[in-house]
């Protein structure tokens, strides 16, 4: 019972992991404009803060959160916030991006973010995610089976849903990073990172209204 709990929780994580989120929108944009390394930290930090929640979860301080409309609405929104700012700043740097292509700095020589920014904007994004808590709050205990310890159990299962999250988004990392060459041809690159800006923006008008 618990090994076929198990594997249908995983097929689960992986079909929801292959839709399309802001994690993904984050991890390409990093790695496109900052490179492999920089595009892993953000998905390592994106990993984190669902690992976060998964323990919050487990702990019952997630349940804390969904029972108070108020923390879950700042939250919520203060996550909303910082998509919209985060897609909003990259598309008023635009003109300084192509400013130093012509002068021949790119993502190459010059990587505005640094590692530690990059795990910051991962592990942020998702830490003001309330659903992510919802999520598990609503997952973990269809999967956690009768006469088991709920604790080790639902840790158990949070582990396996960053470890399939963090698998994927690091890939997203090195397929980016893998076609570097025609993503950042001048025409390519700036449009690119306009729709992925967008996509931010987008992304954080949904989670404020609530879609």
């Amino acid at each position: 019972m618990a090994e076929s709990s198990l594997l249908v929780f995983l097929l689960l994580t992986v079909a929801l992991t292959l839709s399309p989120g802001p994690d993904d929108v984050l991890v390409l944009r990093t790695a496109v404009r900052d490179g492999r390394r920089s595009g892993t930290a953000t998905a390592v930090g994106a990993a984190t803060g669902s690992l976060v929640w998964g323990g919050a979860t487990a702990l019952g301080l997630a349940a804390l959160v969904a029972r108070s409309p108020g923390a879950y609405d700042v939250l919520r929104l203060a996550g909303a916030a910082y998509l919209v700012g985060l897609g909003l700043t990259a598309l008023l740097r635009l003109p300084r991006r192509d400013g130093a292509r012509c002068t021949g700095a790119g993502p190459g020589t010059a990587r505005r973010s640094g590692l530690r920014w990059a795990f910051a904007t991962g592990l942020v994004s998702d830490l003001l995610n309330p659903r992510i808590g919802l999520f598990y709050l609503a997952v973990l205990p269809q999967f956690v089976p009768a006469g088991r310890s709920v604790l080790p159990y639902s840790l158990l299962l949070c582990a396996i849903d960053v470890a399939v999250a963090l698998g994927w988004l690091v890939l997203l990392a090195r397929l980016a990073d893998a076609g570097v060459t025609w993503l950042r041809r001048p025409v390519v690159d700036r449009w690119l990172d306009r729709l992925l800006s967008v996509s931010l923006v987008g992304l954080g008008a949904g989670v404020a209204l609530g879609l």
